[in-house]
């Protein structure tokens, strides 16, 4: 789920209370001048998140269009926007393959033209994955996108390891829905367990690497794994 959806959250909470703390002050003040924040508004994506991805695609072309994409974590959509575009889901430029973009989060997720959306549906949940399978029109996909994060309990290194189960989750997920030589991209916060992840990956993948998008705050300790080339059967 995007940050910002979970702040605004805070927010609006704080703001019937009539009260904020001084940190809230100072995070409603950077969020007023963040630069994607603005243009988030003005190009219509739901999430800031956005434009980490449309980064990282720019930079690394992960999104081709005729790709079929799993987006977890999706809610509230603005990774699955992005996917949908460059995918070419939509079928918006005839000369070239159409797409398919399935995005899943535990959270409801608004309809959005060019993507399928499983809303309120646990990724880790075999019933989901029966779901998810029978959805995708190859049952397998080429791509599959995670800005997933755990609620945040405050303690640094346990959200960080809570995040890191979610990520070796997908790896598991991979086995029965990524296509061979397919690509993963997921969001991980620096920590102690960041590289027993990378390990994995690089067990599973041929090709991996971290990404740091400036739309990262750079106050934040995430990063993403961009991982190539599954050599699952």
């Amino acid at each position: 789920m995007c940050r910002s959806l979970q702040r605004g959250r805070f927010h609006a909470a704080a703001a019937v209370l009539g009260r904020k703390t001084g940190a809230e002050h100072r995070w409603l003040e950077r969020h007023l001048k963040d630069p994607f924040v603005k243009a988030t508004k003005q190009q219509n994506y739901r999430c800031r998140s956005a434009f980490k991805l449309l980064e990282m695609d720019d930079k690394l072309r992960i999104l081709r269009p005729g790709l079929s994409v799993l987006d977890c974590g999706a809610a509230p959509g603005a990774w699955s926007q992005v996917a949908v575009e460059r995918v070419n889901a939509l079928g918006a430029d005839p000369t070239v393959p159409t797409g398919f973009v399935l995005g899943i989060d535990l959270q409801h997720i608004s309809p959005l033209a060019g993507a399928v959306f499983l809303s309120e549906a646990d990724v880790a949940d075999p019933a989901t994955l029966r779901t998810i399978l029978s959805l995708l029109p190859a049952g397998k996909v080429d791509v599959i996108l995670s800005d997933m994060a755990p609620n945040p309990t405050g303690i640094r290194e346990l959200d960080h390891q809570k995040l890191i189960k979610l990520c070796l989750g997908l790896l598991d997920l991979s086995q029965s829905v990524l296509k061979p030589k397919g690509t993963l991209l997921c969001k991980f916060w620096d920590g102690q367990d960041s590289r027993l992840l990378q390990g994995r990956l690089k067990e599973q993948f041929q090709d991996v690497r971290t990404v740091k998008p400036q739309a990262s705050r750079k106050d934040s300790a995430e990063s993403y794994y961009l991982a190539r080339l599954y050599k699952g059967k």
